[in-house]
């Protein structure tokens, strides 16, 4: 397939670098930028035929087959209109939208049109993710309860992201994104997330929407999805995630610390990794970005599900999920309580229930946990189903 790229800032030079960095049947062929210098360029650095100023036109050459839109927040239904009227598939950034009902438009607009809606969600696709969703699904942690993300970084590259008209908010959409749909995975797609508890705050830059902000998502089964988001750490880009079940745990660092410690008086500079303050003192290099951050993953699966006329593992459908969760944390932040996730097209499990499952010893008591103490002795505590009384035996 050959593939159109709207955009020539920072994520999409990210992308152009996994697309082109492996052999591979698709290839990157055109590009739009709304700066026609800028387009040219991108098009000398990664060897295009094509490149406008022009999205219609671009979107609509015969020779392309696949639109990848790394645009703003607020281009991206335009670019999603086009590429839905001209019958092809489109790969979009993320956030989907600035809001769940931006996102619904961009959802049908692709259903409608009968082409393939791949949601960008590339951390959603590193190795770490990769491995750590398949323990999970094979039950190694079983029942999950809480599932927590966090990305801090010292704030966003471009201005756009920073007017909050343009981008539709501040670190919540641009990371909270990230880290609602990583939760989610591990929580199960299929249940439904129910309304969240978010406090969100400015304190840092002279800007009109958040740059700090923290939530917790509760689900239908019980389980708790937690976000922390922020555009004032300072030291580089954290992006750490941890999962808690009733038989296990993982921890995952994904970015700041992974085993790459590198001191340098700074003489050398250059480019240390992203959102790296400094190239000098001790640094925290990435050995391979483009596939830790899970972009080579992240393309692969989408041009395997255009081939195998399948979905991919992002979709649209799961950008508007990831919106209505945050217009329910924008709400919750401004309301300072439990706000309700608004979602007009559920497709999901609707079972409510609880899941609240007691490990049994016997049938009189139930397991509650299993010690040993400093000195060696080996102790049960144990719940009599009946009487609800707590008793300790030594094991």
């Amino acid at each position: 397939m050959k593939i159109a790229m709207l955009g020539s800032g920072f994520i999409a030079r990210f992308y152009a670098d996994s697309l082109i960095g492996h052999r591979r049947l698709d290839v990157l062929h055109a590009v739009y930028s709304r700066n026609l210098d800028k387009a040219k360029q991108f098009a000398n650095d990664y060897k295009l035929p094509i490149y406008s100023d022009n999205m219609h036109e671009v979107v609509n050459h015969p020779e392309v087959d696949v639109v990848v839109i790394s645009l703003p927040n607020d281009l991206h239904l335009a670019a999603v209109e086009a590429c839905a009227k001209a019958g092809k598939h489109v790969l979009c950034t993320k956030p989907l939208g600035r809001t769940a009902a931006e996102a619904k438009q961009m959802l049908d607009l692709v259903e409608q049109a009968g082409v393939m809606g791949g949601y960008l969600e590339d951390l959603c696709y590193t190795p770490k993710f990769n491995k750590s969703l398949a323990s999970v699904k094979a039950g190694a942690l079983g029942r999950i309860l809480w599932a927590k993300s966090r990305e801090a970084h010292p704030g966003p590259h471009s201005n756009w992201f920073w007017d909050k008209e343009q981008s539709g908010g501040g670190c919540i959409v641009d990371l909270g994104c990230h880290c609602i749909e990583i939760a989610r995975s591990y929580i199960g797609k299929d249940i439904r997330p129910v309304e969240v508890m978010c406090w969100a705050a400015t304190q840092v830059h002279p800007i009109d929407a958040e740059d700090n902000a923290i939530g917790m998502v509760k689900y239908a089964n019980g389980a708790i999805g937690q976000f922390e988001v922020s555009w004032c750490f300072r030291g580089g880009m954290d992006l750490r995630d941890e999962v808690m079940g009733t038989e296990g745990t993982i921890w995952i660092n994904n970015f700041l610390r992974t085993g790459f410690d590198m001191f340098s008086t700074g003489k050398g500079g250059g480019y240390v990794a992203e959102k790296a303050e400094s190239s000098s003192g001790w640094l925290f290099p990435v050995g391979d970005e483009v596939n830790e951050l899970g972009y080579n993953h992240m393309f692969t699966d989408m041009f395997e599900a255009i081939e195998q006329n399948r979905p991919p593992a992002e979709t649209f459908y799961d950008g508007y999920v990831v919106n209505a969760i945050i217009d329910a944390a924008y709400a919750s932040a401004k309301s300072g309580v439990w706000e309700p996730v608004k979602l007009d097209d559920w497709r999901g499990s609707n079972d409510t229930k609880i899941a609240t499952e007691f490990a049994n010893y016997d049938e009189q008591y139930y397991l509650i946990k299993e010690e040993i103490l400093p000195h060696g002795d080996r102790k049960l505590l144990l719940k009599d189903k009946t009487t609800g009384e707590v008793v300790v035996r030594d094991m």
